[in-house]
């Protein structure tokens, strides 16, 4: 039996499939940092340079979101409650950083995520 799923949670489902693969990339690329995925880094800069000021920690924290997001994926796309919930919490948790980088002046441009991630929520 087949269940028709609206076009919204499978386009969350791939969203979240994209960051778990962006996410784990960025984490090989920072344990190997002069391999052919050294190039990633020209799309933001500043983010490879903060990822290494936190050395080691940078990988950990990357495989979390990676798994996170597979998680999220996962769970979307079995339309199980446990995915729904990793996904609310995934984005309300990018919600708040884009808020926060935005008044702190950290990221301004972090302001065109603020209304994406409310409409999500």
């Amino acid at each position: 039996m087949t269940r028709n799923r609206p076009w919204a949670v499978t386009a969350l489902s791939l969203f979240f499939l994209v960051g778990a693969l962006i996410s784990f990339t960025a984490s090989v690329s920072l344990l190997f940092p002069n391999s052919f995925l050294k190039p990633i880094w020209r799309l933001n800069p500043r983010a490879q340079v903060a990822f290494m000021s936190i050395g080691w920690w940078a990988v950990v924290l990357l495989l979390a979101v990676c798994a996170a997001c597979l998680a999220a994926a996962i769970g979307l796309g079995r339309g199980a409650r446990w995915g729904h919930r990793v996904a609310v919490t995934m984005i309300a948790i990018n919600l708040i950083g884009d808020i926060a980088n935005t008044v702190l002046g950290i990221e301004p441009s972090a302001l065109i995520g603020v209304p994406m991630a409310a409409a999500i929520l």
